[in-house]
C-alpha cells in the first residue's frame, strides 16, 4: 500500500518551511511556557494567567481581518517575511529585559500586545503561503496536517525543553533561545524559490474587501459553521490552557518541570491527533472527524479535571490534545481546500479572528470563574461545553445531510417528470 504521509515534502519550498517553522515553534513555546510560569510566580493570580492570554492574542482578533486583506492584496511572502523579522525583535526585547532583572508584569504584558499584533498579520500570510509552497495542489491537505504535526511535535518538545531550562539556567535563557531561533525561520524563507509575484489592480478598498469576505462566508454556511463552532471552542473550552501551572504548581505540588511536562504531554497527544489526520486516505469525511475529536477533547478534560493522580491525569491530558488538535488542523483543512484562491486569505483571516479573537476573552472568563468556582470544576465545565458542541455539529451534519438528499430527490424528480 503506498504511504501517503509524508506526501507533501517532496515539494521543495514546503521542506525548508518546516525546517525553519520546526526550529522557530520549538523557541516559540518555549517562550509561552516561561511567560505563563513567570507571572504565575510574580502574581499567584489565574486571572492574571487569562490576562496574560488576552494581551497576546486580542490584538489579533481586533487586526486579522486586515491582516486577511494584506494578504490578499500584496506579496504574502514578503509579508511573512517581515512579520518574522518583527516577532524576533519583539523577543530579543523581552530577552533583554528579563536578562537584565528589571521587568514588571506590565512590560511583559506590553510585548504580548505587539506580538498579537504581529500575529494578526502573520497567520493569514503564512497559511495562504503554503498553497503556494506545494507542487502538487492534491498534497495540500497532507501539507496541512503535517504543518499541524510540526506544531505540536514543538508544543511536545518546547516545554519539556522550557521545563529543564527555567530551573537549571533561568528564565532569561528561555526568551534568548526563542530569540535567535527565529534566524531558522527567516533563514529557510530566504532559500525558497517560489513563483514570481504578479501585482493586480483591487477595484474596492480595504473596507470593501472585508465585506466581500463576510458575503463569501454567508454564501457557503458549511465554513462559516466550522469557524463558528471554532470560536466557540476557543471561547469556552481551549482557554484551559491558562489553567495549567495552577495543577502544576498548586495541585500537583509541583515545579517548573512538571508545568512542562504536563504541557508536553498535550503536545504529545495532539501530535498524535496530527500523524493521525496527515494518515487519512483522500477523501475521508473530515466535518465527522472533527465532530467525534470534539468530544474526545471534552472527554479527555473531564477525566483530567478531578484526577489527583499525576501518571493519570497525564494519561488523560495525552487524549485531550488528541482531540483538541483538530478543532484547528481541521478547520484550517477545510477552508484551504474549500474556498477560492482569491478569498483565500480574508476567509482565514476570520479563521485566525475566531481562534485567536475568542481565546484571550475566555481566558478572562475562565480565569475569573476559576476563581468562583475553583480550578477542577472550572476544567470539568469546560470539558462539558466541549460536549455540547461536539453534539451540536453532529445536528448540524445530519441537517446537512438530509438538506442535501432532499435536493438530489428533487432533481430525481424532474428528471422523471420530463421523461414521462
Amino acid at each position: 500500500m503506498k504511504i501517503t504521509t509524508f506526501n507533501a515534502f517532496k515539494s521543495r519550498n514546503y521542506r525548508l518551511y518546516i525546517t525553519g517553522q520546526s526550529v522557530s515553534l520549538i523557541g516559540t513555546w518555549m517562550q509561552k511556557t516561561a511567560v505563563s510560569w513567570v507571572i504565575y510566580s510574580l502574581t499567584h493570580s489565574t486571572f492574571m494567567l487569562g490576562l496574560t492570554l488576552f494581551a497576546s492574542q486580542f490584538p489579533s482578533f481586533l487586526f486579522s481581518l486586515i491582516g486577511g486583506v494584506v494578504s490578499d492584496r500584496y506579496d504574502r511572502f514578503k509579508v511573512l517575511l517581515g512579520t518574522q523579522i518583527a516577532s524576533m525583535v519583539q523577543a530579543t526585547i523581552l530577552a533583554v529585559l528579563i536578562l537584565l532583572g528589571h521587568y514588571a508584569v506590565w512590560e511583559i504584558l506590553a510585548l504580548s500586545v505587539l506580538l498579537g499584533i504581529i500575529n494578526a498579520f502573520d497567520v493569514p500570510a503564512r497559511q495562504a503561503l503554503v498553497f503556494e509552497m506545494i507542487d502538487d495542489k492534491k498534497d495540500l491537505p497532507n501539507a496541512l496536517a503535517l504543518n499541524s504535526s510540526m506544531v505540536n511535535l514543538s508544543r511536545l518538545i518546547g516545554p519539556a525543553i522550557a521545563g529543564f531550562v527555567l530551573e537549571t539556567m533561568g528564565d532569561g535563557t528561555c526568551f534568548l533561545l526563542n530569540a535567535l531561533s527565529f534566524l531558522a525561520v527567516i533563514g529557510s524563507l530566504l532559500m525558497m524559490r517560489l513563483p514570481q509575484y504578479t501585482a493586480t489592480v483591487h477595484a474596492k478598498n480595504v473596507i470593501g474587501e472585508l465585506k466581500d469576505g463576510f458575503e463569501y462566508l454567508k454564501k457557503t454556511p458549511s465554513i462559516g459553521f466550522v469557524i463558528l463552532m471554532l470560536g466557540l471552542i476557543s471561547l469556552f473550552v481551549l482557554p484551559y490552557s491558562t489553567l495549567l501551572p495552577v495543577y502544576a504548581k498548586d495541585i500537583f505540588k509541583g515545579t517548573a518541570s512538571t508545568f512542562g511536562v504536563l504541557d508536553s504531554v498535550i503536545g504529545l497527544g495532539a501530535f498524535g491527533g496530527a500523524i493521525f489526520l496527515a494518515s487519512l486516505k483522500a477523501g475521508s469525511n473530515l466535518k465527522k472527524i472533527l465532530a467525534i475529536n470534539t468530544l474526545i477533547f471534552g472527554a479527555g478534560l473531564i477525566l483530567f479535571s478531578h484526577e489527583g493522580n499525576y501518571p493519570l491525569a497525564l494519561a488523560f491530558a495525552t487524549v485531550a490534545g488528541f482531540g483538541m488538535m483538530s478543532q484547528i488542523t481541521v478547520s484550517n483543512t477545510l477552508i484551504q481546500t474549500t474556498v477560492e484562491p482569491h478569498m483565500r486569505g480574508r476567509v482565514i483571516s476570520y479563521y485566525a479572528m475566531a481562534f485567536f479573537g475568542m481565546q484571550p476573552l475566555g481566558g478572562l472568563l475562565i480565569g475569573s470563574v476559576s476563581k468562583w468556582i475553583g480550578t477542577p470544576d472550572t476544567m470539568l465545565a469546560e470539558g462539558a461545553i466541549a460536549l455540547l458542541i461536539g453534539v451540536l455539529h453532529f445536528r448540524f451534519l445530519r441537517r446537512e445531510r438530509l438538506k442535501n438528499q432532499r435536493q438530489i430527490n428533487a432533481v430525481e424528480e424532474q428528471v422523471l417528470e420530463m421523461a414521462s
